[in-house]
């Protein structure tokens, strides 16, 4: 695509950065949230507003979604005035979301109906990388669709990798937090267990460290569980929705996980405990409270 025209629905913390990378970068995308303050400072600098997805998809070629869950996906897709009943044949759309393979794939079918492509690429990395064009991107699709929209998704990642196959990205990404997730509560729960033990939690910390344990979320779980500070900038809720759809995932595929429906277990248990918007190493403290 020479030149194409951007539209952005989704304008969070992780899209409201890209969307800015993405002005920094020359374009003037057209631009749809429910949060009209996002709206307004994405418009400031010269975006311009949709008043539908249907509207929005009409005047782009590549259509970028950065939602919270399938459910919402599949809302703007197939609503009435939803994406679409506006795209235009050649267009693409690109999927940053976390979503279910099975939806993604379905909606990739009926937008390859449609004569246009679809693109699923979660993301890895923060929104301060969001908004530097650092962001790590998992895309998955068909390859000719791929190499169209190549040259937008390297402004915003440094590094971009092409996984094969429509919803290869959003299984990937399952998996890699499948593994973060249940990483960070494990650890949680260490650091919660050394408490009850007796045993100094920086003293735990200094030696695991030292060991094959350590790794960035140990990181991160120290911070909390030692020195109170929480700095991971990821919800308990969306953990807690990425392990639903982990183990959606692997019931498609006729198996289980039974580590996964136990990190599933406490996540739930702490959203239950009114702990969902607290980052996810502050699991420590339902630990901190659990009883046999």
């Amino acid at each position: 695509m020479k030149n194409p025209v951007v539209g952005f629905i989704g304008l969070g913390l992780m899209g409201g950065n890209m969307v800015e990378c993405l002005q920094k970068n020359g374009f003037e995308p057209v631009v749809m949230d429910l949060n009209k303050d996002a709206v307004a400072a994405v418009v400031d600098r010269g975006a311009r507003e949709a008043s539908s997805a249907k509207e929005l998809a009409s005047s782009c070629d590549i259509i970028m979604l950065c939602l919270t869950t399938s459910d919402v996906v599949e809302g703007l897709m197939y609503g009435a005035d939803g994406i679409l009943a506006g795209i235009k044949s050649g267009a693409v759309v690109i999927d940053f979301g976390t979503s279910i393979p099975a939806s993604t794939r379905k909606i990739g079918a009926d937008l390859a109906a449609k004569g246009a492509g679809m693109i699923d690429a979660p993301l890895g990395r923060t929104p301060a990388h969001a908004k530097d064009g650092l962001l790590n991107i998992m895309a998955a699709g068909d390859k000719d669709t791929f190499d169209k929209v190549q040259p937008v998704l390297d402004i915003l990642g440094e590094n971009v990798f092409y996984l094969g196959a429509l919803g290869a990205g959003h299984t990937t990404k399952l998996i890699n937090n499948f593994m973060g997730m249940t990483t960070v509560s494990a650890m949680s729960q260490a650091f919660a267990v050394a408490e009850r033990a007796g045993v100094d939690r920086q003293q735990l910390y200094d030696i695991m460290s030292t060991g094959p344990s350590n790794s960035p979320f140990m990181g991160f779980c120290k911070n909390y569980a030692v020195d109170d500070v929480s700095d991971l900038g990821f919800s308990i809720a969306n953990a807690n929705k990425d392990l639903g759809y982990f183990l959606k995932m692997v019931e498609d595929m006729g198996t289980r996980s039974e580590i996964a429906e136990g990190t599933s277990n406490n996540l739930q248990a702490a959203v239950d405990d009114g702990m969902s918007q607290g980052n996810v190493p502050e699991i420590f403290d339902y630990f901190m409270k659990l009883k046999d």
